[in-house]
C-alpha cells in the first residue's frame, strides 16, 4: 500500500501549498475537499512564506558570492602584506633599515619571520598594525619601501576589509532570515498536515486508487514501497 509522504524541503512545502490553493480555487466553498477557513488561512500564509523563502535563498546565494570574493581578497592582501614584511626584513639584513623598525610594526625586534597571517583575524590584526606604522615612518622622513609599496599593500588590505565586513553583515542577515523561515516552516507543516488529513477524509469512501488520484490533485504525494514498485 503506498504511503503518504509529507514535504521536507521548502520547495516541496511551497509546491504542496500552491497545489492545494490552486485546486481549491476551482471550487465553491461547499465543494472544497478541505475547510473554507483553511483555504483562507492558506491564501494569507502562502505569499508570506514564499517571500521569506525567496529572500533567504537570495541572501544565501549573495553570501556565497561575497564569500568567494572574500577568499580572493584575503589571498591577495595576505600576499602583499607578507611580501612587504619580507622586504622590510631584507632591508634590515642589508642595513638599509634598523631592526627597531620591527617594533614599530608591533613585532619583536629580533623576529625575522613573517607573522602568522593564515586567518582573516590575523590578517586584520597585522594589517592594522603595519600599515599605519609604515605611513607614520614615511611621514617622519623614512626611506620608502618598494615591491610592494605600502600604498599597494593598503589598497589590497582595504579591499579585503570591505569584503570581510560585507560578508560578516550578510552572515548576520542570512541568519535572521533563516530564523524567520524556520518559524514559518512549522506553520507550513501544520497547515499541510491539516490540509492533507482533511482531503483524505473527504475522499475516504472512495476505493484506494481513486482516493489517491483525487487527493493528488490537492498536492498530496504518495510513494510506493520497493516491493510495490516491482508488482506495479
Amino acid at each position: 500500500m503506498p504511503y503518504r509522504r509529507l514535504p521536507n524541503t521548502d520547495q516541496a512545502r511551497l509546491r504542496a501549498l500552491k497545489a492545494a490553493l490552486d485546486e481549491g480555487s476551482k471550487y465553491y466553498p461547499f465543494d472544497l475537499a478541505y475547510p473554507t477557513k483553511l483555504h483562507l488561512d492558506l491564501k494569507s500564509f502562502l505569499p508570506q512564506f514564499e517571500q521569506s523563502v525567496n529572500q533567504y535563498n537570495s541572501s544565501k546565494d549573495r553570501q556565497a558570492q561575497i564569500g568567494k570574493q572574500l577568499s580572493e581578497c584575503f589571498k591577495s592582501s595576505k600576499i602583499y602584506l607578507s611580501h612587504f614584511i619580507q622586504v622590510v626584513n631584507f632591508s634590515i639584513i642589508r642595513k638599509e633599515l634598523k631592526p627597531e623598525v620591527r617594533e614599530e610594526y608591533g613585532m619583536d625586534i629580533d623576529d625575522k619571520a613573517v607573522p602568522e597571517l593564515g586567518t582573516e583575524t590575523q590578517l586584520l590584526q597585522w594589517g592594522a598594525k603595519v600599515i599605519p606604522a609604515e605611513e607614520k615612518r614615511m611621514a617622519l622622513g623614512g626611506s620608502r619601501i618598494y615591491n610592494p609599496s605600502i600604498a599597494m599593500v593598503k589598497i589590497k588590505f582595504e579591499k579585503f576589509k570591505e569584503c570581510y565586513n560585507n560578508h560578516k553583515n550578510l552572515l548576520s542577515t542570512t541568519q535572521k532570515m533563516l530564523e524567520k523561515v524556520s518559524e514559518l516552516r512549522a506553520q507550513a507543516d501544520a497547515i499541510i498536515l491539516n490540509l492533507w488529513n482533511s482531503v483524505e477524509e473527504t475522499y475516504n469512501e472512495l476505493e484506494p486508487s481513486k482516493k489517491r488520484e483525487q487527493s493528488a490533485k490537492y498536492g498530496l504525494v504518495y510513494v510506493f514501497r520497493k516491493e510495490e514498485k516491482k508488482l506495479n
